[in-house]
């Protein structure tokens, strides 16, 4: 009789002791660009630098903040921190200074640990009181050298390990509260339904600063497997990483997997792969069919999740061609309820939200009760779990045989190349410039994008002027939420409220 994983959580650092325990210490754990790590070494490595760290932040909870490539650092961290009873803040590498001073300030970090050139990239008001900053490769080395080991963790499960910002769709990002619990079980719900093992490898190319992309190393590693960190510049770098490695496992998100189908892959590349999954935004139908023309061999994984319950759905391989535009239905550890107006499950077929509950669910935002409390509230009457559940602002539909449906958000947050874009903030950078009055950035439909980011303002009517907000905003803001197009407007159009008519502004740059 085959059982269901087990649903007892425990301290996040355990994962390192548990492919040892299997036999699997020999075995390679992380391959390094100059070295390979078996599960032996990971164990050792992460209690090195464990052990380092309990020196330099002897205070239990304080927070460390990583912003760093991938590589040693940044994969054993997550580990690293939880086993010497500190709280991890891994910062997208991707972000500039302005989001990076925010989330220091936020967090309080106690300590920052990152690359030579993004360090000097911030300026001593950016960094929290008493934040010491130290370069990547100077505290691998100091703990290495400084030999003092931290042996497994006993955190109460229930305590934080780590603080993962995400926009929001007002604001600054947020940073949500994850405990030992939430990433423990994430890794164990991953890997059962993904059906990993102690064989498999897997390329992680997702930025680790995510949920999506941290647990590209827990459910690896609780599985006893191999994980190939890569930080791309050209999709053909993934290819070639696929053949050099034989990958068994990849993650993407849509626009990836558009631009790796539009490569020629070798059958070295293609046949290792046994399984390819799916987050950040729905996978058309066109391109499943080029997925499964392209690996034929690999079962793929349709998903749905959110930063504040990890993630809530999966969509069974055998039904992804008969069911293509499902969500699929819940991940193991999860409760997906569609809430109607009123508050009751909706029917076959009726529009409700999408409520997830259950163990999965975080601990909130941060210091922010006032936005905890507008997503994190108490489950409704039905659930069997009870407590408190992530009411996700999505509009989902499940279907008589139960398989779920997406409809639409009710937000305004902008989702491009499977990254969360607050508006507020492309329009903030904007209004900084000084160059316009008024901004509004905007998700507008692309096919590889998902959404693409155009910003319409209004201000100055010289040409020369206009002309330098590209080059500002390039400067000010991460890549992932450049505009791809400014629309100068002499007036912008307002709703009866007397606010501005974002719909408005939206259907003129759609239709």
């Amino acid at each position: 009789m085959q059982t269901g994983p087990d649903p007892t959580p425990r301290p996040l650092d355990h994962i390192v002791e548990r492919a040892v325990a299997q036999g699997r210490g020999e075995a390679p754990a992380l391959v390094l660009r100059d070295t390979v790590l078996n599960h032996d070494e990971l164990r050792l490595r992460v209690d090195r630098l464990a052990g380092w760290l309990t020196r330099e932040v002897p205070e239990k909870g304080a927070r460390v903040a990583t912003w760093a490539a991938k590589g040693e650092l940044t994969c054993l961290m997550p580990l690293a921190a939880a086993r010497a009873g500190l709280v991890h803040v891994p910062i997208n590498p991707l972000l500039k200074r302005a989001q990076v001073a925010h989330i220091l300030s936020d967090s309080g970090a106690s300590m920052l640990i990152g690359t030579a050139a993004r360090l000097a990239s911030l300026e001593s008001a950016d960094m929290s009181a008493g934040c010491a900053t130290l370069e990547e490769t100077m505290a691998l080395g100091m703990a290495s050298e400084a030999g003092l080991a931290h042996s497994s963790s006993n955190a109460d499960p229930d305590d934080l390990a780590a603080i993962l910002y995400t926009s929001g769709s007002t604001g600054r990002p947020k940073g949500v509260m994850l405990s030992h619990a939430n990433l423990w079980l994430g890794a164990v719900s991953v890997a059962h339904y993904l059906g990993m093992a102690d064989e498999d490898v897997t390329l992680a190319v997702l930025p680790l600063s995510f949920d999506y992309g941290q647990n590209q190393l827990l459910s690896t590693w609780y599985a006893g497997g191999s994980v190939v960190p890569l930080d791309f510049l050209f999709p053909k770098d993934v290819a070639k990483a696929c053949a050099k490695h034989p990958i068994t496992t990849l993650a993407a998100v849509p626009p990836l997997w558009v631009q790796l189908t539009e490569l020629e892959w070798s059958r070295d590349a293609s046949s290792p792969l046994r399984r390819l999954t799916n987050s950040g935004g729905a996978l058309t139908v066109d391109l499943v069919g080029d997925l499964r023309r392209i690996f034929p061999q690999a079962d793929l994984f349709p998903m749905y999740g959110l930063t504040e319950a990890f993630r809530s759905t999966f969509l069974d391989p055998a039904l992804v061609d008969s069911h293509p535009t499902s969500m699929g239905k819940a991940i193991p550890f999860a409760e997906i309820l569609v809430v109607d107006e009123n508050g009751e499950v909706a029917g076959p077929d009726e529009e409700g939200e999408l409520v997830h509950c259950g163990p999965l669910v975080a601990q909130g935002y941060w210091q922010d009760p006032q936005r905890t409390a507008e997503r994190f509230r108490r489950a409704p009457p039905a659930s069997a779990y009870g407590g408190l559940a992530v009411w996700s602002g999505d509009r989902v539909k499940r279907s008589a045989d139960g398989l779920l449906y997406f409809v639409g958000r009710l937000d305004a947050m902008i989702k491009s190349a499977g990254n969360r874009i607050s508006p507020q903030e492309v329009e903030e950078a904007a209004l900084a410039s000084e160059l316009v009055d008024e901004a509004v950035a905007l998700g507008v439909p692309d096919a590889r994008l998902g959404q693409a980011v155009h910003l319409v303002v209004r201000g100055t009517d010289d040409a020369g002027e206009r002309a330098k907000l590209a080059p500002l905003l390039k400067a000010e803001l991460p890549n992932f939420m450049q505009p791809q197009a400014i629309h100068w407007r002499d007036a912008m159009p307002l709703n009866p409220n007397g606010k501005i008519d974002r719909t408005a502004l939206l259907r003129e740059l759609t239709e």
